[in-house]
């Protein structure tokens, strides 16, 4: 009922307005030195081009915190919450320029994943080895309290199954715990094949999924639970999880600095968002945000067709958009080239090795977007 309510509501928008346009985003906690910077919030469009940073390293140091974790939007506001676990806050940003808005709480013991839960109301684990336990919010910062009985030691990931039962995972303690619908421990619910498990998430079927960071695989669990199998393999430093529109899953792979697509079946499709895209360190939070309304400006840029975007020669048509400059960069982040600009453009990539090139698009107003090609004959 809540995103029937989102979509007609931008629906609205959309036809009332020249102005506006619906698009989906991917936006990513980037925990670049852990416990040191740099640390940035970033935005990309769905197919994993035009990065964009929302919150930058400085917001983050001349404000006592850092090491971003979770991100959470309340789209009511077009605002998103960011947690930190340096500094123990969570912040509020407008979800469309990173803007910063309020404090919107302190968290004593570290806060870690939040979600938004059936009832409402926001829920926080924390890391900390002795204040750990699950807290609750109502959306407007209000502090509800303790939530869960028993503390998590180092609480990295948490999700409901079908019957409203609550899970937590321990990074430390390598195991899931489970919880009753009112937050009563139940007791440990898995304690094998995992090494640091972070992310979970339930199926359909109530299968459990768990991003295990030192294992460096997703591993699936049925609802007994009784271990099924590696779900998916090769990912070092595995952190941050959500799904695409059309039910691909998407996951932080630290130890190559990328976002990587999997199938629902755990076919690996390859990153998604390549290595070091929009200067990518650490993911952390992987968050898919669909149907949002784009300004002007963004619109603008989309406006700008490149065709195709795998081959040796793009045609770049930018009669629709007021472009003022298209430059060609590489993946070492040098400069190939600035493009005449010109209603079509036309760039031969023949002497040029195969391989991701970035076209970097500045319009009249100075607003800039990118578009991913990948040079290959």
């Amino acid at each position: 009922m809540k995103n029937l309510k989102l979509f007609l509501t931008l629906a609205v928008l959309c036809i009332a307005s020249p102005f506006f346009a619906q698009q989906d985003f991917i936006y990513v906690s980037d925990a670049g030195g852990f416990s040191i910077p740099p640390w940035q919030i970033l935005r990309y469009d769905i197919d994993g081009s035009n990065p964009v940073t929302l919150v930058d390293n400085d917001f983050f140091v001349s404000n006592g915190i850092g090491w971003p974790q979770d991100i959470v939007f309340l789209e009511s506001e077009n605002a998103m919450l960011i947690s930190s676990l340096v500094g123990g806050k969570i912040t509020k940003h407008n979800a469309s320029t990173g803007a910063f808005i309020e404090d919107f709480a302190t968290v004593a013991g570290g806060p870690t994943r939040m979600k938004i839960g059936d009832d409402g109301y926001l829920y926080v684990v924390q890391w900390s080895n002795t204040d750990n336990k699950v807290l609750r919010f109502e959306l407007d910062g209000t502090p509800m309290g303790e939530y869960t009985d028993v503390g998590i030691a180092q609480s990295i990931g948490i999700d409901w199954d079908s019957a409203g039962n609550l899970y937590v995972s321990s990074f430390v303690g390598d195991n899931v715990h489970q919880f009753n619908p009112s937050g009563n421990y139940v007791g440990e619910y898995v304690n094998t094949e995992l090494v640091g498990p972070t992310n979970i998430f339930f199926d359909d079927n109530d299968h459990l999924f768990v991003l295990d960071w030192n294992g460096s695989n997703i591993e699936e669990f049925d609802a007994n639970p009784t271990y099924v199998g590696t779900f998916a393999a090769g990912l070092p430093q595995v952190e941050g999880v959500d799904f695409l529109p059309n039910g691909n899953i998407l996951v932080g792979n630290g130890g190559n600095a990328s976002i990587d697509q999997f199938e629902p079946d755990g076919t690996s499709l390859g990153s998604l968002v390549p290595s070091g895209s929009g200067g990518l360190l650490q993911p952390n939070a992987v968050i898919v945000r669909e149907n949002v309304v784009a300004s002007v400006e963004d619109v603008e840029l989309n406006k700008v067709k490149v065709a195709p975007t795998m081959g040796n020669e793009f045609q770049i048509r930018t009669d629709a958009a007021p472009v003022k400059q298209i430059e060609v960069i590489g993946m070492d982040g040098k400069k190939i080239a600035d493009l005449p600009i010109s209603e079509t453009i036309v760039w031969n990539a023949s002497s040029h090795a195969e391989g991701i090139y970035f076209l970097v698009i500045t319009l009249d107003n100075d607003k800039k977007g990118t578009r991913k090609i990948v040079v290959k004959r």
